[in-house]
């Protein structure tokens, strides 16, 4: 069985914002990189920065800013058509205007609302509201 680093990482994001934490360690990788990112960009986030942890493995120390309710990953990540954002929204976040999807699509990580706004479908990633 492997381990899945980005569900452990938003995990953790989301305990510790539950206890007022407002700094937490998530393993760093590529793909966590580029969700925090659009985590930052999106004000979720104040910011992130990767640091040494135990022996040679990286690690980002995340600044919370208490804005997170709930996020994670979404499995299977299933294929979304650029005509089924609505519908799609509607499963895993709570209102309009309200959270995000991240999406992979051709273009890269982006958000569900820029996948739409450029017409694209991609794999549903993960969520955050």
């Amino acid at each position: 069985m492997s381990v899945d680093h980005l569900s452990n990482a938003l995990n953790s994001i989301k305990v510790h914002e539950m206890v007022g934490k407002m700094q937490c360690l998530v393993p760093a990788s590529k793909l966590i990189s580029q969700v925090l990112e659009i985590l930052k960009r999106e004000g979720y986030i104040k910011g992130f920065e990767e640091i040494q942890g135990r022996g040679c493995e990286k690690k980002f120390a995340v600044e919370l800013d208490g804005r997170i309710n709930n996020c994670g990953t979404i499995k299977p990540r299933l294929p979304v058509k650029k005509t089924e954002w609505a519908k799609t929204e509607q499963k895993y976040i709570p209102g309009i205007g309200i959270g995000l999807l991240i999406v992979s699509t051709p273009e890269g990580l982006i958000t569900n609302a820029e996948a739409q706004e450029k017409r694209i479908g991609g794999r549903l990633v993960a969520y955050v509201y």
